[in-house]
């Protein structure tokens, strides 16, 4: 494929709910504009973009994957990126590299959550929104239902461009507002023809609704229209060009994935009338720079998406910013300040890589094998090191500890896991210090599940996934004293340590070591046994064996043998009077409380409340945050906190999210501590 100027270059990410038909559009996109022979089907597994084996198995895109084609002498790089909420990451990724969003819904089950949330996420980045109407291919679609459920939601900003004629109930052609023609289709071929709807009254008022919102995004266009005169082609296209780019008109689009019906006439829209890539701010010497889509200025390049595959390594995804990419050069890495020499450039067609020699401004493509970058990262030249804005990872926040199936594999898993990370930011793995697991952090059980089943297929290591164990802790609660006495006696030099010990609650993350010992009842060289001995007996508590902390311990009295006495007879005495006094200071389980911001729609503020209060947490505080969305402060202890993101994705309908941090340890309610004792 050729190199395109910037200004014929169309970049274009399909988003919106599961299931809504997305990656069918992107077949039918591509099938229509030449790139491929025949629409893919999801169902037989041979989509251009749903290549992964986990997305064929699961039969839903995982990830998001680039396509592009040629047409009306403009490359379009179609971005398919998944609707599931649990790889929000994939959505992210697709955003950040397009400059138009297609936002996919279903003419059928109408206006959805993920369709919702892509809309806003798109216009967060003041990108142009496309609202395509899929699925009318479907004997229930009601085209004019959706349309209208859409405009209750966004406003009068949304601006039907294609729209189905409907005689006789049934759809028989797709009228194009912009060149007032009615198409009917056999397939993806269309055929002009006279627009007869059952509803000329309805169909009229969409028309004068077209109308008035092209009129209004610019002055020359409106004088015409309200004086009378008939909008030319050109008027249109102009007025829909504006209105796109700056938001003031959302264009809807009628028509099937599944067969590709109505397809060519939202691929003319793009070409026509969608922006081409536009200059971005960058950080460079602490300073805000504007960078131009120009090839021959210096590089700057954002990576969008990483495939970190065992065999044919690490693909760094681009979309060049500024300047050129060619193979051989040495570029820097914006964020690390490293140098690295670039290898194989490729564009991408779904899985098949395809080499090229360089990726101009404005262009997507990919870098073969450059280890030193991640998602986020700038890629820029050596001369001009600049920053540019990274991906809206979301924060993961579904927790599962990461058991092996085979004893030693623990390195593996985290090496494999790694990766993973690599390729998917919004996965995270570490291991618990406390409770000494490895723990698997993301948005969700799917998300989890695939991490799980690419682990075995790319680095054969098998794993299972189970509840996070708590790092619950023990301390005291009252002041006592104890005595503890070591005596053995064996051939030759016995053993001999006495030493009474005064404990007490204190604030303390450790144990606090003090002494008042009078005339010297045991000698200042045994005072650092004794410590050690009670340091070592706090790793385990005595009611479950979890670390204890808060306590003070202060030595006070005791007696020794000239010869029989050692370092180790007093560290013995000290663990002894440690067991003792500990047991009857009326010890107690600490649990560690998070605090959490929840932000949920109005309609499911009760459910959550609810839901908190179940989990024995204290709601501290509410508030609006605009948008029809309430936001909640709370304190929850960690243990009730494993399975909040499923529900809040169920009392909210997607809608909800929510942020956890630890705040503190506090008492287990006495049930609770009798649960845990006996488990341990």
């Amino acid at each position: 494929m050729k190199n395109y100027e910037e200004k014929n270059i169309r970049n274009v990410a399909i988003v919106g709910h599961a299931s809504k038909g997305k990656t069918t559009l992107a077949e039918a996109l591509l099938n229509v504009a030449g790139a491929t022979e025949r629409i893919g089907k999801i169902s037989e597994g041979n989509t251009v973009t749903d290549y992964d084996s986990e997305e064929k198995k699961r039969k839903v895109s995982i990830s998001c994957a680039l396509a592009q084609a040629e047409y009306k002498d403009k490359k379009i790089n179609l971005l398919d990126t998944p609707g599931l909420f649990d790889f929000a990451e994939g959505q992210a990724e697709g955003l950040r590299a397009a400059e138009t969003a297609l936002i996919v819904v279903s003419a059928r089950s109408g206006l959805a959550v993920g369709a919702e949330k892509a809309f806003k996420n798109a216009g967060s980045r003041r990108m142009a929104r496309i609202i395509v109407a899929n699925k009318m291919d479907d004997e229930r679609a009601d085209f004019y239902k959706t349309f209208n459920g859409i405009v209750a939601k966004f406003g009068t900003i949304i601006c039907p461009v294609v729209v189905p004629v409907i005689t006789n109930g049934k759809v028989v052609s797709y009228y194009n507002m912009i060149d007032d023609k009615a198409y009917s289709y056999n397939g993806t071929k269309a055929t002009v023809v006279e627009a007869a709807p059952d509803d000329e009254a309805r169909f009229d008022a969409i028309k004068a609704v077209f109308s008035e919102a092209v009129a209004g995004t610019d002055e020359e266009i409106m004088e015409k229209y309200f004086g009378g005169e008939e909008l030319s082609k050109e008027d249109k296209l102009r007025g829909l060009q504006i209105g796109v780019a700056d938001g003031s008109i959302i264009p809807v689009f009628a028509l099937s994935g599944i067969d590709g019906t109505a397809c060519d006439l939202l691929l003319d829209f793009i070409a026509d009338a969608c922006p081409a890539p536009k200059s971005e701010y960058a950080i460079c010497n602490d300073e805000p720079v504007e960078l131009f889509p120009n090839e021959n200025d210096p590089l700057a390049a954002i990576c969008f998406k990483t495939v970190a595959d065992p065999f044919i390594g690490k693909l760094s995804f681009f979309k060049v910013v500024s300047g050129k990419l060619t193979s051989n050069m040495t570029v820097k890495n914006g964020n690390t300040g490293n140098d690295e020499k670039v290898g194989k450039v490729v564009s991408m067609f779904g899985s098949k890589q395809i080499e090229c020699n360089e990726i101009v401004a404005g262009d997507i493509g990919a870098v073969v094998k450059l280890s030193g970058f991640n998602t986020g990262d700038t890629l820029c030249a050596v001369n001009q090191v600049v920053k540019l804005d990274g991906v809206s990872t979301p924060n993961p926040t579904y927790s599962m500890a990461v058991n092996a199936q085979s004893k030693g594999d623990e390195e593996k898993i985290a090496s494999g896991l790694s990766r993973l990370t690599e390729e998917d930011p919004s996965l995270e793995f570490y291991t618990n210090n406390e409770t000494h697991e490895q723990i698997l952090k993301g948005l969700g059980e799917q998300q989890l599940d695939v991490a799980v089943a690419k682990l075995k297929s790319k680095f054969q290591v098998d794993v299972t996934l189970s509840v996070p164990k708590v790092a619950y802790r023990e301390t005291i609660t009252i002041k006592v004293s104890a005595q503890g006495r070591h005596k053995k006696q064996s051939g030759g030099h016995g053993q001999f340590g006495d030493v009474f010990i005064e404990f007490e609650p204190c604030d303390c993350e450790k144990l606090e070591f003090t002494e008042r010992i009078v005339g010297g009842a045991v000698p200042k060289n045994f005072f650092p046994a004794v410590e050690k001995g009670l340091n070592e007996c706090m790793e385990k508590g005595v009611l479950a064996g979890y670390p204890m902390v808060g306590v003070k311990a202060t030595l006070y009295d005791g007696s020794y043998h000239p010869v029989d006495s050692s370092e180790m007879s007093f560290k013995m005495a000290a663990s002894i009077a440690y067991k003792e006094g500990i047991s009857k200071a009326k010890p107690v389980i600490l649990e560690p409380v998070s605090s959490l911001k929840v932000v949920c729609n109005d309609d499911a503020m009760g459910d959550v409340i609810g839901d908190i209060n179940k989990r024995r947490g204290r709601v501290l505080g509410m508030s609006p945050s605009g948008d029809g969305m309430q936001e909640i402060i709370a304190e929850v202890p960690e243990a009730e906190l494993n399975t909040f993101s499923t529900a809040i994705r169920q009392f909210t309908q997607g809608r909800g999210s929510f942020e956890s941090t630890f705040a503190r340890y506090e008492s287990c309610p006495e049930y609770i501590s009798q649960k845990i004792i006996a488990e341990n």
